[in-house]
Formats: C-alpha cells, sequence, structure tokens
C-alpha cells in the first residue's frame, strides 16, 4: 500500500489546500471568515478522506463521502469566483485543480468496486 502522502490524488488535494489558503488571504472581511474559512476545513476534511481511505480495506464508503466533499470545494469556489472574490484566471486554476482531484476520486472509487 502506498503511502498516504505519495498519492496523486493527496498531492493534488494539498495543492488545492495551499491554492485556497494564498487566495483566501486576500478575500473581503466578511467572506474571509465564513466562506474562506469553511473552504480550508472542507479542504482539510477532505485530505482526511483520502488518508482513511487508503488506510481501509472497504472504501466504497469513504471515497463516496470524499467525493461529495470535492462538490462542496467546487460550489463554494463558483460562489467566490461569482462574489467576485477570485478572478477568473484563479477561478480556471484551482477549477483544474479541483477537477484533477474529483476525477482521480472517482477513477479510485471505480477501482476499489472491482
Amino acid at each position: 500500500m502506498a503511502m498516504y502522502d505519495e498519492l496523486p490524488v493527496y498531492k493534488a488535494t494539498y495543492d488545492l489546500l495551499l491554492a485556497i489558503f494564498k487566495f483566501t488571504a486576500s478575500f473581503a472581511k466578511e467572506y474571509k471568515y465564513t466562506v474562506g474559512e469553511s473552504l480550508k476545513k472542507e479542504t482539510i476534511d477532505l485530505l482526511t478522506l483520502i488518508y482513511r481511505a487508503n488506510t481501509r480495506h472497504d472504501k466504497a464508503e469513504t471515497l463516496q463521502t470524499a467525493r461529495e466533499q470535492i462538490e462542496v470545494i467546487r460550489l463554494m469556489i463558483r460562489l467566490m469566483k461569482d462574489m467576485r472574490q477570485i478572478t477568473l484566471p484563479q477561478f480556471v486554476q484551482v477549477n483544474q485543480t479541483v477537477e484533477n482531484v474529483s476525477k482521480q476520486l472517482n477513477g479510485w472509487q471505480k477501482a476499489s468496486k472491482l
């Protein structure tokens, strides 16, 4: 079993967390302590789920929860773009990372059902 921190999905999610910490720093006060903190927490929770899925024999439920988590993160990022807290280039870049994580979780979930 690969170390969880060597998994491509873990690395991509960690990169997502770094990006979120960077762009939430410039959020307006009303968003920084609400959506900004939620985004950080949801992404840290996602990293925890990836760790758990990697250590469990039955991964299905944990991976399903992780897939739901990435959709919540995607929604909040989109909301912050629409509220003009994230520039379009930032949005495009972070959304590519979100999509990458989502595809990897999807693939992992399918492979674990085999």
